[in-house]
């Protein structure tokens, strides 16, 4: 028995790191950045949801809670940001700022923990892939959430000054939306640049990895 939990723990603890360093591959690729914050990290979730896959939904969310806060470290320079009152990011107090470190980093990278949900109802080789896509839809969800209610007024800027606005359909959201769900439609929008590609990647590379026979057999060991 001590065997087997200092063996989830080395394990978990290796996935973690890899994960973690997946996040770094950006810093070398400029265009997986997208200019005002979000990134395509190419499958950096999927560790963290090998491990619930493997170990079951309270060690995979116990990952994503440690993996959360390794983020938030990594990101510091990003994170300070928003406790500076000089800075366009502070969004008018200190608790704002933490309910966006909550949704951005806790919540959304937390919920990787849940990417074993499916481990018991679909074929093995179909788990796995199936809960990353659930993963990262929530991770979406909370991304589009955070970036909707504390980055909306960016909404307008951004259907009629960046790159977006030289889209046909700029216009009509423009003419025919305001107000909140003008706001949504940014969010959904802006974070889907990055978060829809992503979980491509992840989903193609979750369809490999489930090949695996190491990973089939930990599975099978559950």
């Amino acid at each position: 028995m001590k065997q087997s939990k200092t063996k989830k723990l080395v394990t978990s603890a290796m996935l973690i790191a890899l994960g973690t360093a997946l996040t770094f591959v950006a810093e070398f690729i400029p265009f997986l950045n997208l200019p005002f914050g979000g990134t395509i990290t190419p499958a950096g979730l999927l560790p963290l949801i090998v491990i619930s896959y493997l170990y079951g939904l309270k060690w995979g969310l116990g990952s994503g809670l440690i993996f959360a806060v390794l983020q938030m470290a990594v990101g510091f320079k990003t994170v300070s940001a928003l406790f500076l009152p000089s800075s366009d990011s502070y969004m008018g107090g200190a608790g704002i700022a933490l309910i966006i470190l909550f949704l951005d980093y806790i919540c959304a990278f937390g919920v990787a923990g849940l990417g074993g949900v499916f481990r018991r109802l679909f074929p093995k080789k179909k788990a796995l892939v199936q809960g990353s896509l659930f993963a990262l839809s929530l991770t979406y969800a909370f991304h589009v959430l955070s970036g909707a209610v504390f980055y909306g007024e960016w909404a307008s800027w951004f259907f009629t000054e960046s790159a977006a606005a030289a889209f046909p359909f700029s216009a009509w959201i423009m003419e025919h939306c305001s107000g909140a769900l003008l706001s949504l439609l940014y969010s959904l929008i802006y974070n889907g640049l990055y978060m829809l590609p992503e979980m491509i990647l992840t989903a193609l590379a979750a369809a490999f990895v489930s090949r695996i026979p190491l990973i089939q057999a930990e599975g099978e060991r559950k």
